[in-house]
């Protein structure tokens, strides 16, 4: 049995921000950092959560923006997960990501936090053309390992749940995870802290129905790879005006 936390701070891009599971008040996303700690607070009614993630974010700009202010707010839990966007771009280098993960992990750890690392579900059997990316993916998951191992850091594995490899986890960007992909991956968070997770985040999921028609390839291309093509080659970033949505630590309850 884990000791129980006080000071959650989440750190990362779109996948900790929560793009893809829109709160239903259409109040911003919610996404699996904020069921985790609305879960966990169950259990540690005295847990207060912070969020600093912001989509689109590469790597080294997630470090540079959030490790500071997450190590000032005091955080005894962080959750660390960055380094997708990275993998998509050229120029990618999985070794500076490494060393600069072991020096992020270092850091975290002489704050006294303990720390949560991730390894990226599996998308190249979403996305057309991907797989051509899947060494990239491998490359930055073992650095993760690697890193979660030589600091004793929790390592969230989402690259080996086959159970991602479903398309009605995702989003019909096909990139980010839906309000049932963001509800499996706080399952397993909370399973790596020794919360029970809410059953109905594993609950099977129905067996009538089929894939979206917004999945097809066509639609896809045309609604979401054109705009991310043109983001790219104009230097501008999904979350060039989005700020925190929980910058400062908070109670949950």
């Amino acid at each position: 049995m884990r000791a129980a936390f006080s000071n959650y701070v989440a750190i990362g891009d779109s996948f900790t921000e929560g793009v893809g599971d829109p709160y239903p008040d259409g109040g911003g996303f919610r996404g699996w950092a904020d069921l985790f700690a609305h879960r966990a607070a169950e259990t540690w009614p005295e847990l207060a959560y912070a969020n600093l993630a912001i989509r689109g974010r590469l790597f080294n700009r997630i470090v540079d923006e959030q490790i500071v202010p997450a190590i000032k707010q005091g955080p005894d839990l962080v959750s660390f997960a960055a380094g997708g966007n990275d993998a998509l771009r050229p120029g990618f280098n999985p070794t500076q990501l490494s060393t600069r993960a072991h020096e992020v992990v270092r850091l975290l750890k002489a704050a006294d936090c303990e720390v949560m690392l991730f390894t990226c579900a599996d998308v190249t059997c979403h996305l057309p053309g991907m797989k051509m990316l899947r060494k990239r993916f491998d490359a930055t998951n073992d650095a993760y390992r690697r890193v979660a191992a030589r600091h004793d850091a929790i390592l969230i594995d989402l690259w080996a749940d086959d159970g991602f490899a479903d398309p009605r986890l995702w989003s019909p960007d096909r990139l980010h995870l839906n309000s049932l992909g963001h509800q499996r991956v706080a399952a397993t968070v909370c399973k790596a802290l020794d919360i029970e997770p809410d059953p109905a985040w594993l609950a099977p999921l129905p067996t009538n129905g089929r894939v979206r028609p917004e999945l097809s390839a066509p639609a896809w291309a045309g609604r979401h790879l054109a705009p991310w093509i043109k983001r790219r080659l104009t230097g501008k970033s999904s979350g060039d005006s989005v700020e925190p949505k929980r910058p400062k630590l908070m109670q949950v309850k």
